[in-house]
């Protein structure tokens, strides 16, 4: 058994509103764990990244993600969007 996570970071990426994903939570203890809960009840992917997390702790809520970190955050993005794929495809949705 592993601890849960003590920090956790959402993002929006939506293209046609956004330049760049957004953060649009962050936290720690019941916060962090808050998010993930809200995050897997509606069905939303959780990457866990812990360095990822620590460097998006430091980004302002509502602020775009810093260019330095465009690309570790297109891999997961990329990831996300292949396994909801996939999922969605099991699901016969696709």
């Amino acid at each position: 058994m592993t601890a849960p996570p003590t920090k956790a970071v959402a993002l929006r990426y939506d293209p046609d509103m956004d330049a760049a994903p957004v953060l649009v939570a962050r936290g720690k203890g019941y916060v962090a764990e808050r998010i993930i809960a809200l995050a897997r009840e509606h069905g939303i992917h959780v990457h866990p990244d812990p360095e990822l997390v620590e460097l998006l702790m430091e980004v302002e809520l509502a602020d775009l993600i810093p260019p330095q970190l465009y690309q570790v955050v297109a891999r997961v993005l990329a990831m996300v969007y292949r396994v909801n794929r996939e999922l969605a495809r099991r699901k016969g949705m696709l």
